[in-house]
């Protein structure tokens, strides 16, 4: 009895949502009316409304508060990574002047 198997490997379930009661009709209906109400004035489209939640991300979470209290940010981070890289490409470079010739 084998208890790993790396040539059949199940792949998981999947959710299936199948609406019991669903009317094409009623929606329809529903879209109309609404659709009605909009171009008469007695109902606000929801298109107008746009939720600001720019930063709410970084507000929930203290290390990225912190970084940003620091003043860092993602560009600063690719400028400090790849200037380490070349700082160890060139300690490489000397370390093998001196130690391989």
């Amino acid at each position: 009895m084998a208890l790993f198997s790396f040539y059949n490997t199940r792949k998981p379930r999947q959710f299936e949502h199948k609406p019991i009661y669903y009317d094409p009709r009623k929606e329809a209906l529903e879209e109309r009316i609404s659709k009605a109400k909009k171009e008469m004035g007695l109902e606000q489209s929801e298109e107008e409304y746009k939720p600001n939640i720019k930063g709410t991300f970084v507000e929930g979470t203290s290390h990225l508060k912190k970084n940003r209290a620091k003043g860092l940010d993602s560009r600063g981070r690719t400028y400090k990574n790849v200037k380490l890289i070349v700082l160890l490409v060139l300690l490489l470079i000397i370390g093998w002047f001196l130690f391989i010739k």
